[in-house]
């Protein structure tokens, strides 16, 4: 599938893939109030917030799978509910396990490779509203879906997709976590919140030394979720040979100057399936895409999605 041309452009004082990614992070505005119900997660043994946005009750549900540690109140999260509040469509942030203020009693945690908490999701949402949902996975929960939807094909239970900056390739990722401005930056961010939680699941596990996601992954979320060390983790969960099976409309969108899945690395039209469309902006960073001739400067990516869920079906 050809790639789609994109109309983002960055603000001009936004040089790079970093500030572009940090500086969204930062823009406030009136935060969106969600309607708040607590569910079983498809294990069973612990409960996850599903935050929702109402609209029009005949409209399918917008459902998002947010990033790694990230919440109804991440930057990308508060865009797409006030563009669903503005156009009266229902939209739901469901969070993974531990996310959104909630405490994990299960014992496994989320990962990029939980397709079986996406499949969960999902049919529960298809079987309660009566429509198959349309969907948005961001970053981590962006690889979780495009796996998903690689392992279920025509079965999947959503009408169209969008995979938003995700890791599809993990081995690069983590690659790309292992350079100076990300191991500096980012990884303390992640590993700050992460730790503590791990330590809950896992009390006697030693966290001396570790520094890096793949530290944390090699002594926390490969072990407990079933795999040999973190590399057997990212091989096995990365999304990017899922492509080649998905079978409905799905968007991939992600700027090539994205920190943490660098441009050689995104999937090529050859290596996916008709069903999946490219979008490829020179510039955006990580769930970034600010745009200040707009007024709600985070608008771009929740209007380019829905534009796309418009014209999917």
């Amino acid at each position: 599938m050809p790639l789609i041309q994109s109309s983002y452009t960055p603000p001009p004082f936004l040089k790079g893939g970093h500030m572009q990614t940090v500086a969204a992070k930062f823009y406030t505005t009136q935060p969106v109030d969600f309607y708040r119900e607590l569910r079983l997660d498809s294990t069973g043994q612990t409960l996850v917030a599903y935050d929702f946005i109402v609209g029009q009750p005949e409209k399918p549900t917008i459902v998002m799978f947010h990033g790694l540690e990230g919440s109804s109140k991440s930057h990308y999260a508060q865009a797409f509910a006030r563009l669903a509040k503005q156009r009266n469509l229902p939209f739901v942030v469901v969070h993974f396990r531990s996310c959104g203020g909630v405490e994990n009693t299960a014992p496994v945690f989320y990962h990029s490779g939980d397709s079986a908490e996406i499949y969960f999701v999902l049919n529960k949402i298809y079987q309660e509203t009566g429509k198959k949902p349309f969907v948005v996975g961001v970053s981590l929960g962006g690889n979780a879906l495009a796996k998903y939807l690689g392992e279920t094909g025509k079965n999947a239970a959503c009408q169209a997709d969008a995979v938003v900056s995700a890791p599809l390739d993990l081995i690069i990722a983590t690659q790309a976590f292992a350079l100076p401005f990300a191991r500096t930056v980012y990884t303390p961010y992640f590993l700050k919140t992460l730790i503590p939680k791990a330590r809950k699941i896992m009390p006697t596990a030693d966290w001396r030394h570790c520094y890096s996601l793949k530290d944390f992954d090699d002594r926390f979320t490969a072990p407990l979720h079933g795999f040999d060390d973190a590399m057997d983790y990212y091989r096995k969960s990365s999304a990017k040979p899922f492509l080649a099976n998905v079978a409905v409309p799905t968007i991939v969108i992600n700027a090539q100057n994205d920190p943490f899945m660098p441009a050689n690395a995104l999937p090529r039209a050859d290596e996916v399936s008709e069903q999946v469309f490219l979008m490829y902006p020179n510039e955006g960073g990580h769930v970034g895409f600010m745009d200040n001739r707009r007024q709600d400067k985070l608008s771009w990516l929740p209007e380019c999605v829905l534009d796309f869920f418009n014209g999917s079906v």
